[in-house]
C-alpha cells in the first residue's frame, strides 16, 4: 500500500472563525507533498491536527489504512509523525544535545547520561551533514543553526511522515542545500514528508505533488511536474496575478540625504559603512545570512552602539544611543524575528498594534483608553486587511502574514520618517506580500525613506530602487537593481566581483 495517510472531511471551528471545513489530505510513501495557501488559509491549523496539538471538530485520519485518533503529540509521535516548526520552539538555556533528547534522555540510577547523548547526538549531526557543537548553549546558535537543530530533533525519532513548516525561512543558502539533501535521503528511506513553503522554486525542485487549501477549504492536488506557479498562485488566490511585485513609478521624491551613515564601525560586526537613503527611496541590502546586513541595522536602530562613526538626518548631525533615541528621531525598526523581537504573543491584536506609542492612547492620568486603543487598532487592521476575528484576538493565534502586518502597522503611530525592514516578507505567502510591497510604495510615496533587508534576490530586485551588497560584515558594491542580474549579485558575494 503506497498511501500512508489520508485525511477526510476534517472540520475545526474557533471563536469567531471556521479554520478547516471538510479538508481531504493524501500523502504517498517516500513522496513529498507541498501544501500551499495564503496565510490564514489552515494550513498550520491542519498540520497541528496531524500533528496531535490540535483535535478536530469532525473528520477522520487513516494511517495505513486504519483509522487513528491523534489525541496529543505523544500519541503521534508514537504514531510515527514528527513535526518542525517554523517558529523556534528550543529551550534556549539548554544545550544543543539536552534539547534534541528533550523527554527522551538515557537514563541511568534516576541520572542523565550527558555523555551518551552527547554521542548520540554527535552521530545525528555527522549522519545529516550539520556541523554544530552538541556542547554549545542555544542562545548562543544563530536563527539558522537554531532551525538546523530543529531539523535534527525531529528526525531523531526516526518518524515515517514529517512536516515540515517553513523550513528554509531562516536558512543559509548552503544549510538550505544541506536539507535538501536530507529530504532525499528521506525519501529514499521510504519516509513520507509535507513541505509548506511560500518559495515556489522550492516546490518545484523538491516535491512531487501539490495540494492547496484556500479560506479553510480543499481546492485540489495537481502533480508538481504538471503544473505552473501562476496555476499555484490562481488556485491559492482564487486569481490569477500577472505581477506579484507592484509598480513603484518613481526612485524618490526628492534628490536630498535624508538619512546618512558616515563609517560607521562595530567591531566583529560591521566594519567602515556608508550609506543613506533619500526620501520615498528603497534602499535595499543584499547578503547572504552572517553577512552582518541585520547587523548594521541593528546599528542605525542604536540596538548595536557603535564604536565610531556618524550619522545624519535631513543634514543634521544626530547620535542614535539606544532604540529610544532612535524613536525619537522617528525611525522604525522592524526585525527579523516577529515573534521574539516583534510580538508580545500573549497580548492582544489591538495592544500589539499600538505599543510603539503608547503615550498615544493613554488618558490625562496615565492609563490606557481603551476606546482610542481600539480605535486605532480598528484602523490598522482595516488598512492592512489583517484577517482576525476581533482586534481582542490573541495575536499568536494569527497567521505568520497577519503577525506581521500589525508587527509593521505598530510603528505607524511613531510616524517615521525611515523605516527599517529586516525580512518583511519572510514565510508569508504570495497575495501577503503583494500587500506589504503596496505599503511599502504607499509610505515611500508619503516621503518616507525604506531600507530593507532581504535574502530573496527576486524580491530585493523587484522592489528596491538602489541596492547595496553586503559581505565580510561590509558594503563591497551598489548596484542598480534594473541593470544587475542574480548573477552579477552573487560574484560580489563570492568575492569575484570588480
Amino acid at each position: 500500500m503506497n498511501t500512508v495517510l489520508e485525511m477526510k472531511g476534517i472540520r475545526k471551528v474557533f471563536p469567531g472563525v471556521v479554520a478547516l471545513d471538510d479538508v481531504n489530505l493524501k500523502l504517498e510513501r517516500g513522496k513529498v507533498l507541498a501544501l500551499l495557501g495564503e496565510n490564514g488559509a489552515g494550513k498550520s491549523t491542519l498540520m497541528k491536527i496531524l500533528s496531535g496539538s490540535y483535535q478536530p471538530d469532525d473528520g477522520e485520519i487513516f494511517l495505513y489504512g486504519e483509522k487513528v485518533e491523534i489525541k496529543d503529540v505523544m500519541r503521534a509521535k508514537e504514531l510515527g509523525i514528527s513535526i518542525i516548526y517554523q517558529e523556534l520552539s528550543l529551550c534556549q538555556n539548554l544545550t544543543v544535545a539536552e534539547n534534541i533528547f528533550a523527554l527522551q534522555e538515557p537514563t541511568r540510577w534516576g541520572l542523565i547520561k550527558d555523555d551518551e547523548i552527547i554521542s548520540r547526538t554527535r552521530e545525528l549531526f555527522e549522519e545529516f551533514n550539520v556541523d554544530i557543537d552538541p556542547t554549545k548553549m542555544v542562545e548562543e546558535l544563530s536563527v539558522s543553526s537554531q532551525q538546523m537543530v530543529e531539523i535534527v530533533k525531529a528526525l531523531s525519532l526516526k518518524p515515517k511522515i514529517v512536516i515540515m513548516d517553513e523550513p528554509t525561512s531562516a536558512l543559509s543558502k548552503k544549510e538550505t542545500e544541506t536539507l535538501f539533501e536530507i529530504i532525499e535521503k528521506l525519501q529514499q528511506e521510504g519516509v513520507s514528508i509535507i513541505y509548506i513553503s511560500h518559495r515556489m522554486e522550492e516546490i518545484f525542485r523538491i516535491t512531487n505533488d501539490v495540494s492547496v487549501l484556500r479560506d479553510g477549504k480543499y481546492i485540489g492536488t495537481v502533480k508538481t511536474a504538471d503544473t505552473s506557479s501562476e496555476e499555484l498562485i490562481k488556485m491559492m488566490v482564487g486569481r490569477t496575478m500577472d505581477n506579484i511585485y507592484p509598480v513603484k513609478d518613481f526612485k524618490y521624491l526628492r534628490d536630498e540625504k535624508l538619512l546618512e551613515v558616515r563609517g560607521y564601525n562595530k567591531e566583529n560586526y560591521f566594519h567602515d559603512i556608508n550609506l543613506y537613503v533619500r526620501p520615498g527611496e528603497i534602499l535595499g541590502l543584499y547578503g547572504l545570512m552572517g553577512s552582518g546586513r541585520t547587523e548594521i541595522a541593528q546599528g542605525i536602530f542604536g540596538i548595536l552602539k557603535k564604536d565610531r562613526g556618524e550619522m545624519f538626518i535631513h543634514d543634521k548631525k544626530v547620535e542614535i544611543k539606544d532604540p529610544f533615541s532612535a524613536i525619537q528621531h522617528k525611525i522604525a525598526f522592524v526585525t527579523e524575528d516577529r515573534k521574539r523581537e516583534g510580538l508580545i504573543l500573549t497580548a492582544s491584536v489591538a495592544e500589539n498594534a499600538t505599543m510603539a506609542n503608547i503615550d498615544k492612547i493613554l488618558n490625562k492620568f496615565k492609563l490606557i483608553e481603551d476606546k482610542r486603543e481600539a480605535k486605532i487598532a480598528k484602523e490598522h487592521v482595516a488598512d492592512l486587511k489583517v484577517k482576525t476575528p476581533s482586534i481582542h484576538q490573541t495575536i499568536n493565534k494569527l497567521s505568520g502574514g497577519n503577525q506581521q502586518k500589525v508587527v509593521i502597522s505598530k510603528w505607524f503611530e511613531i510616524e517615521p520618517e525611515i523605516l527599517i525592514l529586516d525580512e518583511p516578507t519572510r514565510g508569508i505567502d504570495v497575495s501577503a506580500k503583494y500587500e506589504i510591497y503596496k505599503l511599502m510604495i504607499e509610505l515611500a510615496q508619503k516621503g518616507v525613506g525604506i531600507i530593507m533587508i532581504s535574502s530573496e534576490l527576486p524580491e530585493i530586485l523587484n522592489v528596491s530602487d538602489r541596492l547595496l551588497v553586503i559581505n565580510k560584515r561590509q558594503i563591497v558594491t551598489e548596484l542598480d537593481p534594473k541593470n544587475t542580474t542574480q548573477e552579477e549579485i552573487m560574484t560580489y558575494i563570492a568575492g569575484r566581483g570588480e
